[in-house]
């Protein structure tokens, strides 16, 4: 099969296209994926450049970092196996059934949740792996994956489309979900027109609270068409004190991929008893934190990343029930995964950039 294989820590290099990848075989209670299309995310690049290593300390970038320590450079802080598949946001339909798996799954168009979870223990995150990370992901024709992270889905979404969803909104809709957004709250959303960004503007939205989006000037105008109720200029010389403004006072949360010089901009910006949550840091992971800002206004700080299957159960049903819309950004075919990692990193765009897979 036609297939990207990353083939260590580096720059956009070291993933090599090739067509004579073997086709996995699905174990013992997984199923084969045939892939339709696998959006592109932060993830992959970490990965790829080594950023997650804690030897790194400077913003994401699409370079490889010299100084990453190989024995952490993984999302878990260890090693990776190399060649590896990357790829976790698979739409596409199900081709082939292990031993032990649904028979009724054969043939369904589904989407995979990319969170591999130990079968025996299953709330247990510490045993918890990632689709392209620990095991081979949806860069490729094929994916097999555990039966359990497959759910079938009934629209009429292009595959491209579909692809959107995986990752960028799971992830929001676990933020959202991790600081228990309600209806009449308020949220800021720094680095809102990315995948997350934009998945946490509609998701927000559809819970009912008001919004304030932070993004790149030019792409305001579409920030507002999500729903956002004021859009700040993340060039504006203190868009945190902006967005307070738009929002007529402090927030109840906020929804953070973005980290930086701004961290601390942000925890002053919300109401006694407000809730920070991150799932990213692409402006740089090393921030300051005056303690007495957490425990003098009983803040609530919230990491988002390994989250339990109820909240992809719930994106699908938003899926389904057409309450939110994709916003696909660019596609490219998978032979040029090279420029759609490139377009992904120059934030250029607005929603998710996803890999199209050839038939």
């Amino acid at each position: 099969m036609q297939a990207a294989l990353l083939l260590g820590t580096g720059g956009p290099e070291m993933l090599e296209v090739r067509d004579d990848v073997p086709v996995p075989r699905p174990d013992r209670g997984d199923v084969l994926v045939r892939v339709s299309a696998c959006g592109v995310n932060n993830t992959d690049i970490n990965t790829r450049v080594g950023w997650y290593s804690r030897s790194v300390t400077a913003a994401t970038s699409g370079g490889g970092f010299a100084e990453a320590d190989l024995d952490d450079v993984g999302w878990g802080r260890e090693g990776l196996a190399y060649p590896r598949i990357q790829g976790a946001d698979v739409a596409g339909v199900v081709a082939a059934i292990g031993e032990d798996a649904d028979h009724n799954l054969l043939g369904r168009r589904v989407l995979v949740d990319p969170w591999l979870r130990d079968r025996r223990n299953p709330s247990d995150r510490e045993l918890a792996g990632y689709l392209g990370s620990e095991r081979d992901g949806g860069f490729a024709q094929y994916c097999a994956v555990p039966s359990e992270n497959v759910y079938p889905v009934s629209t009429g979404m292009t595959d491209a489309e579909l692809a959107s969803f995986a990752c960028s909104w799971s992830t929001a809709e676990h933020m959202l979900q991790r600081v228990d957004l309600s209806a009449g709250e308020t949220i800021a959303v720094p680095g809102a027109s990315g995948g997350v960004g934009s998945a946490l503007v509609q998701l927000a939205k559809l819970r009912g609270a008001g919004v304030v989006a932070v993004a790149g000037t030019a792409k305001l105008e579409r920030v507002l068409e999500l729903g956002a109720d004021s859009a700040i200029a993340r060039e504006t010389d203190n868009p945190v004190a902006a967005a307070v403004e738009a929002n007529g006072g402090l927030f109840d949360a906020v929804a953070d991929i973005v980290g930086g010089v701004d961290f601390g901009g942000w925890l002053e910006a919300l109401n006694r008893g407000g809730r920070y949550v991150a799932s990213g840091a692409i402006a740089g992971p090393i921030v300051d934190l005056d303690l007495r800002t957490l425990y003098l206004r009983d803040l609530q700080l919230h990491g988002a990343t390994v989250y339990e299957p109820k909240v992809f159960a719930d994106l699908v049903g938003c899926i389904e029930r057409a309450q939110v819309r994709p916003v696909v950004g660019g596609t490219f075919p998978l032979e040029q995964i090279h420029n759609a990692q490139e377009a992904f990193g120059s934030k250029d765009h607005v929603g998710s950039i996803v890999i199209t897979i050839p038939g």
